[in-house]
This record gives C-alpha cells, sequence and structure tokens, in this order.
C-alpha cells in the first residue's frame, strides 16, 4: 500500500500565496514514478493542475497555473511540493495529492488523469 498525506492548504487573498506538500509512504509508494496536484470545486470537474515525472523531473502545467504554480520534488523527505502563488478566486478548490506508476511523458501530459494512490485532499480558498 502507498500513503499519501498532504498539507498546508488554507485561506489566502487575491495575488498571495500557498505551498502545499505532500508526503509519501508505504512500500507500494517506492514504486510510483509520477506524483501530480489536482484540483476539484463544487460543481466542476477535476482537474490536473500540476505533475512530475520523478524519474526524470518532466513537469507538467494547466494552463490556468501556468506561471504562477510550480511543482518540485525532494525525494530525501519523499515530499512533492506545489507552490501556488498569485492565487486567484478561481484556484479555490479541495486539492489531491495523487501518485502512479506511469511511463514518464504520459505522466508529464494532460494525459496522465491519475489513479493509483490519492490523498485525502487539502482545501485551498481564494478570498477576493
Amino acid at each position: 500500500q502507498a500513503q499519501l498525506e498532504e498539507s498546508g492548504g488554507g485561506s489566502a487573498q487575491t495575488g498571495g500565496s500557498l505551498r502545499l506538500s505532500c508526503v509519501g509512504s508505504g512500500s507500494a509508494w517506492y514504486n510510483t514514478n509520477c506524483m501530480g496536484w489536482f484540483r476539484q470545486a463544487p460543481g466542476k470537474a477535476r482537474e490536473g493542475v500540476a505533475k512530475i515525472s520523478t524519474s526524470d523531473g518532466r513537469t507538467y502545467y494547466a494552463d490556468s497555473v501556468k506561471g504562477r504554480f510550480t511543482i518540485s520534488q525532494d525525494d530525501e523527505q519523499n515530499t512533492v511540493t506545489l507552490q501556488m502563488h498569485s492565487l486567484k478566486p478561481e484556484d479555490s478548490a479541495m486539492y489531491y495529492c495523487a501518485a502512479d506508476q506511469v511511463l514518464p511523458y504520459l505522466c508529464a501530459s494532460d494525459r496522465w488523469i491519475g489513479g493509483g494512490y490519492w490523498g485525502q485532499g487539502t482545501q485551498v480558498t481564494v478570498s477576493s
């Protein structure tokens, strides 16, 4: 099994910043090579926000967050971090960390829609 634990959600003003972290653990987690952040707002479809192929560092960002969000990995801490800047009210959503074992070029694309393992989510609320 693999466990993913998110932290760092909360509230921010428009233009503010938040940092989300996801720590992976469990024997199965070490077989994963793709991690990402997905978000879902009430009444909306789940959106893949940022992804990283942990084997080669390739990244993917949704158009809606390019230039504002950065995903990074810390192998020593088994952590993937999402740094969010210039937050907008439309960034408000439940953010979920996901991990999987997929080909790197698929991981770093809009074709990986999650699966494998999911965290329980952390809420991000951006007020205007």
